[in-house]
């Protein structure tokens, strides 16, 4: 069970909703987050939940570029950096598709905290507008990396057949064949997680998948 605040930099306390503009409201919204954690932290934790909070990255208003460049800081106060069992800093690093018909982002998270696991490791993930993780992209990059996939320049090969020259050709050949897409996602899991899967029921998932994203509109897709 879990909930999500679109963004801890647009939540407005009451008062200062209710006030007038040019109204000085001191930290009022840090203030209002420290009290909050510390109720709802010990809930989460009783009811097995989680709870997702995005932020934004602003400048802080004390540092200096002359002095190893401006620092930056999330809003909020500090209060949820210290409850917060996970922490990721997502940044855009580039955009995929072709120019004027751009289909997505390409992000590097880092794991600036992490209480479950070890922190500070570092990921690149290919953002697909109105889809999410792009899992084709995934499926090339870490199945070249272990070896299940080979990369010969700019060819993508599975078990010796040809799927593809460049990334975005290998991708739609495992959109294409759902059955070999499964069957990599299968060796991968078994690769990395010791996991035995069933390439029929990842082939129909991965179907499912695709209906799924064929019945949302283009106006969707654009709009988030």
């Amino acid at each position: 069970m879990g909930g999500c605040s679109l963004s801890v930099a647009a939540l407005v306390p009451k008062a200062e909703l209710e006030g007038e503009m040019g109204d000085a409201h001191v930290a009022l919204q840090a203030r209002l987050m420290s009290q909050a954690l510390r109720k709802i932290s010990h809930s989460l934790n009783r009811s097995n939940s989680m709870l997702l909070f995005t932020n934004q990255v602003r400048a802080r208003m004390n540092s200096f570029p002359a002095f190893g460049g401006v620092q930056e800081t999330t809003s909020g106060g500090k209060a949820l950096k210290y409850y917060a069992s996970v922490r990721l800093d997502v940044r855009r690093t580039g955009s995929v598709g072709q120019k004027g018909q751009l289909s997505g982002n390409t992000v590097r998270v880092k794991v600036s905290k992490n209480k479950l696991a070890p922190p500070f490791r570092e990921v690149d993930l290919e953002l697909v507008f109105g889809r999410g993780i792009c899992p084709e992209t995934e499926a090339l990059d870490v199945g070249a990396t272990h070896g299940i996939i080979q990369k010969t320049g700019s060819w993508y090969y599975y078990n010796g057949e040809r799927m593809g020259q460049g990334k975005e050709k290998a991708k739609a050949y495992l959109k294409e064949n759902p059955s070999i897409f499964a069957k990599i996602q299968g060796e991968l899991r078994t690769k990395l997680f010791g996991e035995s899967s069933d390439p029929a029921e990842a082939a129909a998932l991965h179907t499912l998948n695709e209906e799924t994203e064929m019945d949302g509109s283009p106006e969707d897709s654009t709009s988030r």
